[in-house]
């Protein structure tokens, strides 16, 4: 693991010298360098004084260190138009240490801190590279929501360290019966996954980030939630057998009126933001349920969302540099000017509805395996959950693509090889990890 985090610390100084073509590769060689270090057994794997992964962690750090590649790999105008690049390639590599540190450590103060400074960046890449006045508006409603909600855990944390006499994760074993510690301890990822009620910051901070800040909001920073839950959850198995209902009920019921926002939306990156609320609140909904099912089938949509989501973006941002709007009123027909583009939005919004063969399918078909099991009743909201999904990815797709054109100023480039590059290296994976899916639910 320590070789992972010195890499990342010595490319620091290097950020500030080598070009930004070298920086691209040397984040691909990270990313396929850990990728080899994968164990076969489930286990905890490279354990180390208070770092480890086991295949939770492991999924989450290879989906940190390939969403950062394609971040650059997204940013190249910043490099062409000489936009403070080299600053901006020293915060994506104090955000990459940060969600490293967060999803391999093993001591929950840790977790903790490095979970918190991942914030710092991700406001940083909003304010300083954001395209409207707004964003600062944007900055203040991410910072403060979870600024907020993070402090009560902090004091929860002191208190399992005086009950336990360690923070470790694994020795954590007693059972935390107490209404105002399972609200305090779990708030913060409610706010972070983002939970219906409490998920306004994100559209509006998906709106006014940049396609980078976009990527990283919705392929990393909403799966810091499920993750902490997922590794908390086993403190609040007594109490959470009479409160985790309640949880499920609102995310079940949140998803299907923010489906039904998304139908009301003009705005591609709003869209997609509100569509992420969807899917997340399935994921809460999983994990919520505190059996295998939702623990893995949560796990597995959260990678699926973190590719579809983060590739849908790019694709807004693609569109938005060359018709310089994101209104789907000027968005129209563009099957017409960018045939090219329309095959990438067509798979990219066929994997968002969950369409064969994508990871999103199998997520989905675990997570409402684990639902149904829970109670029979859930069927009700997760059938309109599902069938809304098809409806607004279907009309992104036919309201983006065919009509009239708008017959304003376009900038009439039929597509950068980088740009196919990057849709592509979103869209392979999200389908190719299906065909090896019996690693993701070895225990179910």
């Amino acid at each position: 693991m320590m070789k992972f985090l010195l890499w990342m610390m010595f490319m620091i100084p290097l950020s500030f010298t080598i070009e930004f073509w070298l920086f691209q590769y040397m984040f691909f060689m990270i990313s396929f360098i850990f990728m080899i270090n994968f164990s076969f057994n489930n286990l905890f794997m490279n354990i180390s004084y208070f770092l480890g992964e086991d295949l939770l962690s492991f999924m989450l750090i290879l989906l940190s260190f390939w969403v950062c590649s394609l971040m650059i790999l997204a940013s190249e105008k910043l490099f062409k138009y000489n936009n403070y690049y080299k600053m901006f390639m020293f915060v994506m590599l104090v955000l990459m240490i940060s969600l490293f540190m967060t999803f391999s450590s093993l001591n929950l103060f840790i977790f903790y801190l490095f979970f918190e400074i991942s914030l710092i960046p991700t406001l940083i890449l909003i304010i300083g590279w954001g395209y409207q006045p707004e964003r600062i508006d944007a900055g203040m409603y991410l910072l403060f929501y979870t600024l907020l909600v993070s402090l009560p855990m902090m004091i929860v944390l002191f208190y399992l360290y005086i009950d336990n006499g360690t923070l470790e994760i694994n020795f954590l074993i007693k059972d935390v019966d107490n209404f105002l510690f399972y609200f305090c301890l779990n708030s913060v990822f409610f706010v972070k996954i983002p939970m219906f009620f409490i998920h306004l910051w994100l559209p509006k901070a998906h709106v006014e980030a940049p396609v980078s800040g976009s990527m990283i909001l919705a392929g990393i920073m909403l799966k810091l939630g499920g993750y902490g839950l997922l590794r908390m959850m086993k403190l609040f198995m007594f109490i959470g057998l009479s409160l985790n209902l309640y949880i499920i009920i609102i995310s079940l019921i949140g998803g299907f009126f923010v489906s039904l926002i998304c139908m009301r939306q003009s705005d591609m990156k709003s869209l997609i933001a509100y569509s992420s609320v969807a899917h997340m609140s399935l994921v809460l909904a999983g994990i919520m349920t505190m059996n295998l099912w939702g623990f893995w089938g949560a796990m597995v949509l959260m990678l699926a969302h973190g590719l579809c989501s983060s590739g849908l973006f790019c694709l807004a941002n693609i569109m938005y540099e060359r018709v310089s709007s994101r209104s789907l009123y000027l968005n129209k027909g563009l099957i017409n000017i960018f045939p090219s583009f329309s095959l990438w939005w067509f798979l990219l919004c066929s994997s968002n509805m969950a369409a064969p063969p994508s990871l999103n399918l199998l997520g989905e078909i675990v997570l409402i395996n684990s639902l149904v099991g829970y109670s029979f009743y859930m069927m009700v909201f997760l059938s309109l959950i599902s069938f809304f999904s098809a409806v607004y990815s279907l009309y992104l797709y036919s309201f983006s693509q065919h009509g009239m054109f708008y017959c304003g100023s376009y900038s009439m480039n039929m597509g950068l090889l980088r740009e196919y590059l990057l849709l592509f290296l979103h869209w392979f994976p999200l389908n190719l990890l299906i065909l090896k899916s019996e690693f993701m639910l070895l225990w179910v």
